[in-house]
């Protein structure tokens, strides 16, 4: 099986898979035009961010049996039409839903406890206490949305936190534990101080939190979102923030980026990213929450498993 490849991964993947028996192509800088032109020749194609595996490619990848992503995220492909003909969608949550977490918490800590704007201030020469006393998360209420890899995990994390973790997951039940408390969206509004957001991108899910989202809440709240910048609605959240409905937000990830994840596009920046820049009351870093060393490895490692095992080899008799 000869397997593309059109994005830069651990070489734990190519690795396992060359030992494995597959035929792996690194063409990490093939155009669109390039990967249309060849795609035929492939039974699997793995990718991050960078191409869209759209119908029309599809279309053109007649002996294509799966398209692994190395990630969580499926919505740069057409997961639909690609498995009506028969082509496998396969992804690696698993592999980073333990850096989101981590990246998640340590967001949110900085925020509480004004690390980002007291550390610039210390190198300034500023010594300033008062002005940057903290907020502790013990005792807080945390509302999840979403109880998959990365909800998961963040929920373990905030057990030692001494906190209550409320979940909603709107396609799971049955999942409540000793450090869980399985519950309706309208619990959630009622009682969190603190709501993190871990759903795929969906046309169910795109600009989910939005002004009308934001203020069914009782209390003012925190926000967390390391899911999909356009899950949230930036210039909703802004306003919020402005009246005092949100508190404050920690977001890995902005509605503004580019498809590949790997810049902004900075074609033109809108009054609230200018606003969310110049604000003590947001924490912000570039979609890097499940982007560690170890994650890397991680993801290569799941991604090469679940292909071996659902495409496995004829072993040689050599």
């Amino acid at each position: 099986m000869k397997i593309l490849f059109i994005d830069s991964n651990h070489s734990q993947l190519h690795e396992s898979l060359l030992k494995a028996g597959f035929v792996c192509d690194l063409n990490y800088h093939w155009t669109q035009e390039q990967i249309m032109e060849h795609i035929h020749e492939y039974h699997g194609i793995v990718i991050r961010s960078r191409i869209k595996i759209t119908k029309e490619l599809i279309d053109k990848a007649q002996r294509l049996k799966f398209i692994a992503r190395a990630g969580a995220g499926m919505e740069n492909i057409d997961v639909t039409y690609a498995e009506s003909k028969g082509i496998q969608c396969i992804h690696a949550p698993q592999g980073n839903k333990d850096a989101v977490a981590e990246h998640a918490i340590g967001m949110l800590l900085a925020l509480f406890n004004n690390l980002c704007r007291a550390n610039k201030e210390v190198r300034e020469g500023k010594w300033i206490r008062e002005g940057n006393r903290g907020v502790e998360l013990m005792g807080k209420t945390v509302g999840i949305i979403g109880y998959g890899n990365m909800g998961s995990a963040l929920a373990r994390r905030l057990s030692g936190f001494e906190v209550k973790v409320l979940v909603y997951d709107k396609y799971k039940s049955n999942f409540g534990n000793s450090f869980v408390n399985e519950t309706t969206m309208e619990q959630v509004f009622e009682e969190a101080d603190i709501v993190s957001l871990h759903t795929p991108l969906t046309e169910e899910t795109r600009y989910l939190i939005n002004d009308s989202f934001i203020n069914k809440f009782k209390k003012n709240i925190y926000i967390i979102n390391t899911a999909r910048g356009k899950s949230l609605n930036t210039a909703d959240l802004v306003k919020n923030i402005v009246s005092g409905k949100v508190l404050g937000a920690c977001l890995d990830v902005l509605e503004y980026e580019a498809v590949s994840f790997e810049n902004l596009d900075t074609k033109e920046f809108p009054e609230p990213f200018r606003y969310l820049i110049n604000s003590d009351k947001v924490v912000l870093s570039p979609h890097i929450a499940g982007w560690t060393i170890e994650s890397n490895e991680k993801i290569a490692r799941v991604l090469a498993e679940k292909i071996i095992k659902k495409f496995p080899l004829p072993k040689s008799d050599a």
